[in-house]
This record gives structure tokens, sequence and C-alpha cells, in this order.
């Protein structure tokens, strides 16, 4: 039996983020343990907060690794928790920059495309994975206006047209807990730690690896 490919992605620096935390989830997540006694055949990418560079990257990867599962972890740095993304929309906001300065020429991503698509994941399951390692998490139908939606929507496209990848997911992650940061009054007024986004991010892996191969 062939291995289960997987892509593990983040993203680079933006305007307002110097260090993107999701970067270096999706590293972290995909050299996990646990994950490779999986016998899945992982990669991860960081990709640069770039709209231009970003659905270069994306096409040119996919093709070449052809995974069965593409997993995204991109920052929200306004959320309080895990926000399982469900769909993607054809439309990027003119108003933010990318780190290279640039703004979308044209409001739609893609010409021609569906004005959005829907998750390719058993997103159910991932909130219930997510939950299981403690960590609190819930389903978005907004995945923003920015490079995160503009590059699930990419992947969503892709799988549409070719049929692979089986799965793509995206997992949007607040700031992760300073580790100095007093603790809040209540478990769900409290940031989750870094340690935290890991085992979740850890476990949503491992449902869609399973998912995958059912």
């Amino acid at each position: 039996m062939a291995k289960t490919k997987v892509l593990v992605a983040g993203f680079g620096p933006f305007p307002g983020a110097a260090k993107n935390p999701s970067g270096r989830l999706a590293r972290d997540v995909a050299r996990s343990r646990r994950v490779a006694a999986s016998g899945a055949k992982i990669a991860a990418i960081v990709m640069p907060t770039v709209y231009r560079e970003v659905f270069s990257i994306l096409s040119r990867v996919l093709k070449s690794e052809q995974p069965d599962i593409v997993l995204m972890f991109g920052l929200a740095g306004s959320a309080p928790f895990l926000h399982i993304e469900t769909r993607a929309v054809n439309a990027a906001s003119r108003v933010h920059p990318d780190a290279a300065g640039e703004k979308p020429a044209e409001r739609s991503l893609i010409a021609g495309a569906p004005p959005f698509l829907a998750v390719r994941a058993p997103v159910r399951r991932l909130i219930a994975a997510a939950r299981q390692a403690g960590a609190r998490a819930e389903l978005s139908i907004d995945a923003g206006g920015y490079i995160c939606n503009a590059a699930f929507f990419h992947a969503l496209e892709i799988a549409r047209k070719t049929g692979t990848p089986k799965l793509v997911a995206f997992v949007h992650i607040p700031w992760p807990r300073p580790s100095n940061r007093r603790k809040a009054r209540t478990q769900r007024q409290r940031p989750l730690s870094y340690q935290a986004l890991y085992r979740a991010g850890e476990e949503i892996l491992l449902a869609l690896i399973a998912a995958a191969r059912a």
C-alpha cells in the first residue's frame, strides 16, 4: 500500500505579525513523532505572505509532491481560539497590502472559478480532535479576505479541477499565550499556549490521515 502523502503549510511574516507562529507550527507538527509513527510521508512548507508567490509556490508544490492531504495553518490574530474553516471565497480585500507591499489587482482571486469552495475535510472530526487535545475550537465560514483565504481557495480550486489532494483543510490559530503572561480568570478567557496549539495541530493532522485512509 502506498504511503499517505501530506503537505503541512504555514505562512511567513506579514504587516502586523513580524513573527508569524503558523510557520513554526506547520514545521513542528510535520516533525511530530506521533505523526511519523502513522507511516505517512510528511512535507512542510512556510509560504511567504505574498499573493503572487503563494499561488506559484502552491501550484508547483502540489504538482511535484501530489499530496493526498493538505493541512494549512494561518494566524487570526484577533481570535481567542482555533477556527476550522469550512469554505474559501473567490475574493480578496484590496485594503491590506501583503508582505511585499502589494495589493491584489483584481477583486477575484481566480477568474472563472466559483464564488466559493467548500472545505474538503471532515471538519467535525477535526473539531473533535482539537477539543480532545484540550483546545477550544469552532467552525468558521469566514477565512478572511487576505492571504490565508487566497491560499485556501487556490488549493481547493486545484483539488476541484484535478481531484487531488483528496483532503484540504485550513486551521486559523490565535496568537499563542506568552510564557510570562498571567493566567486569565477562566479557561474560556485564557489564550492557548504554543504547546496547546501544537497538541491540537498534531491531533488534527492525525484525524486527517485516518480520514484519508478510511
